[in-house]
């Protein structure tokens, strides 16, 4: 007798265009190796550590265009590398009335009142 492996298509309805990882579940490898002590186990871990079976396993698989990273590998991102002439700002801004008024209040604070 032959020693079939088992696949997705076998027990589900699959898309004609699944990749072959997602139809043959015994190809993923890995798992369960790295033991960790028992008191700091996460249920990830825990859930991660198994193999995926089939019914786990995606059934259809939808690709999305990889044609913008592509170009970008080629070219590299944008870098402005223009001259920068603009004047920064502070982001407090007061008026001269009143940082005139504050020098007003302190003179006499600081030398007493010589009166007017």
């Amino acid at each position: 007798m032959e020693d079939q492996r088992i696949q997705t298509c076998n027990f589900y309805q699959t898309d004609p265009n699944l990749p072959h990882r997602f139809n043959n579940p015994d190809c993923f490898h890995g798992y369960g190796l790295k033991i960790s002590h028992p008191l700091y186990r996460t249920s990830n871990q825990t859930y991660g550590s198994e193999k995926p079976t089939i019914h786990e396993m995606p059934t259809q698989f939808k690709s999305t265009s990889r044609h913008f990273s592509k170009a970008m590998l080629q070219s590299g991102m944008y870098r402005d590398l223009g001259f920068n002439t603009v004047m920064e700002k502070g982001k407090v801004i007061v008026s001269m009335t009143t940082q005139n008024k504050r020098l007003h209040l302190k003179h006499p604070h600081h030398y007493g009142n010589l009166g007017n």
